[in-house]
């Protein structure tokens, strides 16, 4: 089993991997998909920092299909951050299936991703995202109707968990059914959808499926990739072709940087920055992130567009009594507001780093 393991990591591990004819190179990191979050300018920004692909918002068929100006301008894409994936999510084919006509005619995706695996209840409860891990023979009928309109135009890939719950992690055979509906790609989250985002990822199934030898597309593990240490650990013990990172992202768009480094040191060399260059780097990249919300809607909107990141991301863990620096970043209505407190932060930052 060893020499095997051995021979399955080499062939995986030193050739290129592609989605279709869409080549992501070795050991590509993705950018997930996150609602409210993968907009255009945080591809952008991510595309940058080293992610191989990036993936948008996840869009309602049934609202593409009435031609929703909101959905609609989801599906905007620019040439810099190609490769990008588009995701729809709905719970019948033939809205899918259109919504997929809509998006390849408009977008011109490298990649149309199925979501079947949200687990939010207002989307899951009403059989769309993971609730149809529920109806594995409609989700079946969503994808090959999927992927008889659009399959040769586009490649088609999956996103989905474990399972619904504990009694029913079906996803080593439900891989099998989907790889045979033809899509060139699947992800797997290391979860159910009743564990939603708690306790840890299980990645033991992720690598079954990677291990079955019936399965020929690319497998992408998802959750918990926190770390450059913990990136690794999913290519080398898993044995996954690619890997997907979320919820890390938050704040910390140079995860991708910090992964790379680690990855592909020749294409990223480490950054040769003190402590503090650090921090100013990393602090800058905050702020450009509100300049580019802000650019893309309005001062006040943007502002609250990116604050989930302000108050997610860890540059400012650690900092003792930060509470009310921190109440008074997140309640700031101007970028002039929100710079002066970051610029505050700096300052404290700096000496922390002392």
């Amino acid at each position: 089993m060893q020499t095997e393991h051995v021979l399955r990591k080499n062939h995986y591990f030193c050739t290129a991997m592609k989605i279709g004819n869409i080549d992501l190179g070795e050991r590509p990191v993705l950018l997930a998909p996150m609602e409210d979050v993968t907009d255009i300018g945080f591809r952008l920004l991510c595309r940058r920092m080293g992610a191989a692909m990036v993936y948008s918002e996840f869009v309602a068929a049934d609202a593409l299909v009435r031609m929703v100006n909101k959905s609609l301008r989801k599906l905007e894409v620019c040439p810099e951050e190609r490769p990008v994936a588009i995701q729809i999510y709905g719970k019948e084919p033939g809205p899918m299936a259109d919504a997929a006509r809509i998006v390849v005619e408009q977008a011109h995706p490298d990649v149309l991703d199925l979501n079947f695996g949200c687990p939010v209840k207002k989307i899951a409860t009403k059989g769309a995202g993971a609730g149809l891990l529920r109806d594995i023979p409609k989700m079946l009928d969503i994808t090959r109707a999927v992927v008889n309109a659009v399959g040769s135009q586009v490649p088609v890939t999956v996103k989905t968990r474990l399972g619904w719950d504990h009694e029913h992690k079906i996803i080593v055979e439900l891989a099998e059914q989907l790889q045979d509906c033809g899509i060139e790609a699947l992800t797997i989250h290391g979860r159910t959808r009743s564990q939603l985002y708690s306790d840890q990822a299980d990645w033991t199934l992720i690598g079954e499926v990677r291990k079955n030898p019936r399965m020929h597309i690319p497998i992408i593990g998802n959750g918990d990739i926190t770390s450059a240490e913990r990136a690794v650990e999913a290519f080398e013990r898993w044995g996954v072709d690619a890997i997907m990172v979320g919820r890390a992202t938050f704040g910390r768009p140079w995860i991708f940087r910090e992964i790379a480094e680690k990855i592909h040191p020749q294409s990223f060399p480490p950054q040769k920055l003190s402590a503090e260059e650090l921090l100013d780097w990393k602090l800058d990249i905050l702020k450009e992130q509100v300049l580019t919300s802000v650019s893309r809607s309005n001062e006040l909107s943007g502002i609250r567009h990116i604050r989930r990141h302000l108050a997610a991301t860890p540059l400012f863990k650690g900092i003792p009594d930060f509470r009310q620096t921190r109440i008074r970043m997140l309640q700031a209505d101007t970028v002039d507001e929100l710079f002066e407190v970051m610029e505050y932060t700096r300052t404290l930052l700096h000496q922390l780093s002392k």
